[in-house]
């Protein structure tokens, strides 16, 4: 029986539902898109919420690069305590402390010792890989894990509203960050700040690079109606700046070759006459280099 052939290459912008895993979303576009060769950008976890983006078939090659991009959050944090995990799905740390006498004017302060350039430990149930294992299966292993601090950029941490629920203290809070910033992390160290604890109740991602909610679907769209959400063309052009080159550039491009450097800051697309996304490229020195090739020759 002949095969079904395989769907066009680009990227699916999800809006991931609570409860699954990225992985469980990968693998439901596999069947509605009928093919295997998907990936993510990103991982969510499975109390997150919001932009995933997913790429297929040679797409894929995007996504280490996407990955790296700036990511924007809506949150709630809670004050009062903070748990084991940084987030509601963990074990509380302790009874619950008075939070009567937090103010809007002492969180905004706390929440600006936190934007900029800062250094964050990770929560230990993150995803880091410690002397080769990944820091949440050596909690789950038993083993104490401490995780060195990093530096993270957090261009943007704002409070959206403040509502008291009983010996509660609930922040609706915006986080604009660069890739690697732990919004939990961002949690339990506003409740550490502010001398209540703090940790993690709601989270969405609104926003990955240049991919909003605005492009978005749900599972349960896609499976209604599977599709792209951009192009390989589209995607290139929407997340990175463009180099268009001519016939004879192409082909070099195509081959592997290097070109002329473009004076582009970053990885920047290269596309063909015919508008054909060949690849992502990147200045060194005199010279632009391929750092990957989307349009191979052949």
């Amino acid at each position: 029986m002949p095969r079904n052939p395989p769907p066009p290459p680009g990227l699916v912008i999800v809006d991931k539902d609570r409860g699954p895993t990225s992985h469980d979303v990968v693998g439901k576009l596999r069947r509605i898109m009928g093919t295997r060769k998907v990936g993510h950008a990103g991982t969510l976890d499975p109390m997150a919420t919001g932009v995933l983006v997913v790429g297929i078939e040679r797409a894929t090659k995007l996504l280490g690069h996407l990955s790296l991009d700036t990511k924007a959050y809506t949150a709630t944090v809670r004050l009062g305590t903070g748990t084991d995990t940084d987030d509601a799905e963990g074990t509380p740390l302790g009874e619950p402390a008075d939070t009567a006498g937090v103010t809007e004017d002492a969180v905004r302060a706390a929440m600006a010792t936190l934007t900029g350039d800062i250094e964050q430990v990770p929560s230990a149930v993150s995803a880091i890989k410690i002397d080769g294992k990944r820091a949440y299966q050596r909690i789950r292993d038993g083993e104490t894990v401490e995780i060195p601090a990093r530096p993270v950029t957090v261009s943007g941490f704002a409070l959206l509203g403040l509502c008291r629920d009983g010996p509660w203290c609930d922040l609706d809070v915006a986080v604009e960050c660069s890739s690697g910033t732990y919004v939990r992390a961002l949690a339990r160290d506003l409740g550490a700040a502010l001398g209540t604890g703090g940790h993690l109740t709601a989270l969405r991602r609104t926003r990955v690079g240049p991919f909003t909610l605005e492009h978005a679907r749900t599972v349960e769209e896609l499976a209604a109606a599977p599709g792209l959400s951009l192009d390989v063309a589209a995607a290139v052009g929407t997340a990175f700046p463009r180099l268009d080159v001519d016939d004879a550039a192409a082909d070099d491009v195509r081959f592997g070759r290097s070109l002329p450097a473009a004076g582009l800051a970053g990885t920047f697309g290269v596309f063909g006459p015919d508008g054909t996304a060949l690849a992502l490229m990147a200045d060194r020195g005199p010279v632009a280099r391929p750092v990957v090739v989307l349009a191979a020759a052949g």
